[in-house]
């Protein structure tokens, strides 16, 4: 009992440097969020994660904190944003919304995969890429990094490019939305099933329309939940895919990972009304907290330097994987 009190001052010396900048952070991105909705706290969070690594504003002290932020609260926040989920909402959409949203998933990450042997990228950046740019932008980046076995400047090489691509489809898909002639319904399909992170979903969609931002967030949320199943798959193939997954090689891990299940639990525990509308309000203040956190912890991993010596090829797999993500997006719509 003694030794309680000093266990926990040793902890916090070690990792409280790194909590209380992350969360600092993540407050002040979830603050701007508030007045700016165009805003993705997320994306600021990993923006300001990339000047603090890059301006040389973090100490020594802590690294081992945002180290445990990009990680273990990323998986809670994750769990967390399954509450979100209302299956009924998504099943509602109709069988071609569903099949857009599979179809665009698999065929973007396919793609990454494909393309990124041709292109030689390292088998784990394509996955991410694809994953990224396909499921849920830089969530999905973290969530795949927590199942398998990542360079940290693959990590990071993929945030930057779902930063990157994810803020100019918020001007670029109302323009082309406009341009094209797409009516509403069919436009809150697309933006939906083609933008990378939910913010990002509303973002544009308000700059379409303000009629199709519910749209266009459930048909998001529903490529969301595509996470789990993504998970899962990886992990069966990982060896084809040539990654490794995360664990002890010498062990069986679970093909779904915890958190991947808690999430899906938190989706049925939504669907099934269980959590009365005050509570859903701070769980969800709560998990854009935490994701945001995680994320100002994955931009303090982006080093520009580094970035630089990445070359064009990934940013060239980003490219198609954002068109292909588009294409199929748009042509499920159309017939949706």
């Amino acid at each position: 009992m003694n030794n309680a009190p000093t266990k926990i001052t040793e902890y916090l010396h070690q990792y409280g440097p790194g909590f209380a900048t992350a969360s600092a952070m993540a407050i002040l991105a979830v603050l701007i969020n508030s007045q700016v909705p165009a805003l993705s706290a997320l994306l600021l969070a990993i923006i300001f994660g990339i000047i603090a690594r890059n301006m040389n504003l973090l100490r020594v002290s802590m690294d081992a904190g945002l180290s445990i932020v990009s990680k273990r609260w990323l998986r809670i926040g994750i769990v967390l944003l399954g509450v979100q989920l209302v299956l009924t909402d998504i099943v509602k959409l109709g069988w071609g919304v569903l099949i857009t949203v599979i179809c665009v998933v698999g065929l973007g990450i396919t793609v990454s995969v494909i393309l990124g042997r041709v292109l030689r990228i390292a088998p784990t950046l394509s996955l991410l890429i694809g994953c990224g740019f396909s499921i849920c932008g830089a969530a999905a980046v973290a969530g795949m990094d927590g199942s398998i076995e990542a360079d940290e400047r693959d990590v990071a090489t993929a945030v930057a490019l779902v930063v990157l691509f994810g803020t100019a489809m918020i001007f670029v898909a109302p323009a082309l939305a406009g341009l094209i002639g797409m009516d509403a319904h069919t436009a809150g399909i697309w933006e939906g099933a083609s933008i990378h992170e939910v913010a990002q979903v509303v973002a544009a969609a308000g700059i379409t329309g303000s009629g199709i931002v519910k749209t266009a967030v459930i048909v998001k949320l529903a490529r969301v939940l595509m996470l789990a199943p993504v998970i899962a798959f990886v992990g069966l193939l990982a060896p084809r895919l040539g990654v490794q997954r995360a664990g002890d090689p010498q062990k069986n891990p679970p093909i779904i990972p915890l958190f991947v299940a808690g999430f899906i639990g938190a989706s049925v525990i939504a669907t099934l009304g269980l959590v009365p509308s005050p509570v859903l309000g701070v769980i969800k203040y709560l998990q854009t907290f935490l994701l945001a956190a995680a994320m100002f912890g994955l931009g303090c991993g982006v080093k520009v330097a580094e970035l630089r010596k990445v070359g064009f090829r990934p940013l060239l797999l980003g490219l198609v994987v954002t068109v292909v993500v588009c294409l199929v997006a748009y042509v499920g719509a159309s017939f949706s």
